[in-house]
């Protein structure tokens, strides 16, 4: 598997099928668990617009924070940059507890 290169981040689409990787993307959706369930907040990302207008098929990560109920600053709309290890689960991409930068939000009117 190639390396990616320092500073690079990867579209959603392009992220490999396991390992550590940084990638960029829009937060398309997140779920808030209730208090009687294991605390853990997740979203989901999703390429973003320069990508999907280059006619890169739809691709989508899971994001999930463990023992969290709320990430500050990742709600829908926000587009992140995320660093973390990547693997396969319930058949889609997902990274637990990466780091994140937020890079902008969508501001709707």
């Amino acid at each position: 598997m190639a390396e990616q290169a320092a500073g690079s981040a990867l579209p959603i689409s392009g992220l490999p099928p396991r390992g550590r990787v940084t990638c960029v993307g829009f937060i398309e959706s997140v779920t808030y668990q209730p208090a009687s369930d294991q605390a853990y907040f997740s979203a989901i990302v999703t390429d973003t617009e320069a990508e999907r207008q280059r006619g890169v098929p739809e691709a989508r990560l899971r994001v999930i924070w463990l023992g969290r109920r709320r990430v500050p600053g990742i709600e829908a709309g926000v587009e992140v940059r995320l660093e973390g290890m990547v693997t396969e689960r319930d058949g889609l991409p997902t990274m637990f507890n990466p780091r994140y930068d937020i890079l902008s939000r969508k501001e709707y009117q």
